[in-house]
């Protein structure tokens, strides 16, 4: 492991408790939204199946742990605990304009054609655009709070940082995965106009709104 991945491992890490200490201090999970989770739940429960076939190491299998337990307790808080703040007015994204195609596109274009495969190629590119239920609901607000800002912020980040991740070990291990980079890099350009609004405005206290 380079520094890079476990910089991004931390960052993202960082986005999850952030995420759910914003919610369970403030006793609501107003701005969230709950169809970007849902996918993320997608993403982790197809891309670590593996913690049932294959020992990596205790880092590997506690982090894959983390991250699927934390995210599935983001869901219950949205949907059920703090359901009545829950503003399910704005969070409209239709699910399934990502999802389906996403499906198709992994069966066509993976590197094995195996069920195990297919699902991890469809955990990267469903990530690369989950985030668009979040952003879209943004736009629809009008602003986030600056809590939630810096969750998408860390978020962010840990994607670059997976990105500089993949480039160290083209060019100290010769490894190179088209699929995993291509999809990175979706998704770290849809941040890319929340990264200059945070960075200009949020760094200096002030709101952060996404043009509608």
């Amino acid at each position: 492991m380079n520094l890079f991945r476990l910089a991004g491992d931390l960052s993202h890490l960082m986005a999850i408790g952030i995420l759910l200490a914003k919610m369970w201090t403030s006793r609501s999970v107003s701005g969230i939204s709950g169809k970007s989770q849902v996918m993320f739940a997608m993403v982790f429960v197809t891309r670590y199946l593996d913690l049932f076939t294959t020992f990596i190491s205790v880092y590997n299998s506690v982090m894959k742990t983390v991250y699927i337990l934390g995210t599935f307790f983001t869901i219950y808080l949205i949907y059920m605990k703090f359901k009545a703040t829950y503003d399910g007015n704005h969070d409209t994204f239709r699910m399934e304009f990502l999802v389906v195609p996403v499906a198709g596109l992994s069966v066509l274009v993976n590197h094995e054609f195996t069920v195990m495969e297919i699902l991890w190629t469809f955990s990267i590119y469903l990530e690369s655009v989950a985030i668009l239920p979040q952003l879209f609901m943004i736009t629809k607000t009008g602003e986030a709070e600056t809590i939630t800002s810096h969750y998408l912020f860390a978020l962010g980040a840990y994607r670059g940082l997976y990105l500089a991740n993949w480039i160290f070990r083209y060019y100290t291990e010769g490894f190179f995965d088209l699929i995993a980079i291509v999809a990175g890099c979706v998704q770290t350009a849809l941040y890319c106009d929340f990264f200059y609004l945070y960075i200009t405005k949020v760094v200096k206290g002030q709101s952060l709104t996404l043009p509608a």
